[in-house]
């Protein structure tokens, strides 16, 4: 399966993407600092039977940098003006992390457009968040001249990531190094959004995939699962055995899930 890339001229800049595949879109959002490479081994499995776009979001990988402070709500609109640029009238949208809070967000902006929503390792954010702390505790070491930063970012990472699989971190820290925003400004966008006041407002169906062995998206679960009440549908099921690079790690068990959950409401 060929994998194209290219540039949109959107009101935020240009925006970078690749896309593989034809018929209905599936639109992928990264998580924080990442970029499309995140959907690496996603995008091939599902583009046999799905339009696939994985996006590099606002001020991520080679995409333009927002010129107002980042915002859930800015990455969103960035997320429809891509679809816009490429002439998309409807998409599921597929998250996962701070991708999954855009993908949340986009559907409340655009109900009508928004086919199902396939949200992994959701976040949750309410009052006491927004009042605490915004740093989660990753993806924050200033920059030194001895590069001493590059194994902190590597070092706050690990605990979170398969222990054989050293080519994922690779990954990370290339796109952390991107030029653009501070590798952390994601999570401070979402520890900002006011979700518990949005989320009620998604009325797509809803696929919420859990990652068994990353405990941000343990903790969040059930916050989530009770918030989406407005939801057509919502199925939550587990991805075993995976942690934060769920996209990554458990490509398989993620196609089978989307293709399950897209096929039944099909």
């Amino acid at each position: 399966m060929t994998i194209r890339r290219g540039y949109a001229d959107t009101p935020f800049g240009q925006l970078h993407y690749s896309e593989a595949g034809a018929s209905q879109v599936i639109l992928m959002l990264h998580q924080t600092p990442r970029s499309h490479d995140e959907f690496a081994e996603l995008q091939p499995r599902l583009a046999d039977s799905y339009r696939t776009i994985a996006m590099d979001m606002i001020g991520f990988g080679l995409s333009a940098c927002p010129t107002t402070h980042l915002e859930i709500e800015t990455m969103a609109e960035g997320g429809w003006a891509l679809l816009d640029a490429l002439r998309v009238d409807s998409a599921v949208l597929l998250g996962h992390h701070t991708g999954a809070a855009v993908a949340q967000e986009m559907a409340v902006q655009r109900p009508i457009r928004t086919s199902a929503l396939v949200l992994s390792a959701m976040p949750w954010v309410d009052a006491a968040r927004r009042a605490g702390s915004h740093d989660v505790g990753v993806d924050r070491a200033d920059t030194a001249a001895d590069g001493s930063h590059l194994t902190e970012l590597w070092r706050l990472r690990q605990p979170y990531y398969p222990t054989e699989r050293p080519d994922l971190l690779d990954r990370f820290i290339r796109d952390a190094l991107a030029p653009g925003l501070d590798p952390a400004e994601g999570h401070r966008a979402v520890s900002r959004y006011p979700m518990e006041e949005r989320i009620a407002e998604v009325t797509a169906p809803v696929l919420l995939l859990a990652p068994t062995d990353d405990p941000f998206a343990a903790a969040a679960l059930p916050s989530v699962t009770a918030a989406l009440s407005g939801a057509q549908r919502l199925e939550v099921r587990p991805l075993a055995g995976a942690q934060v690079p769920a996209m990554e790690q458990c490509a398989g068990q993620v196609e089978v899930h989307v293709r399950e959950f897209l096929d039944s409401l099909a």
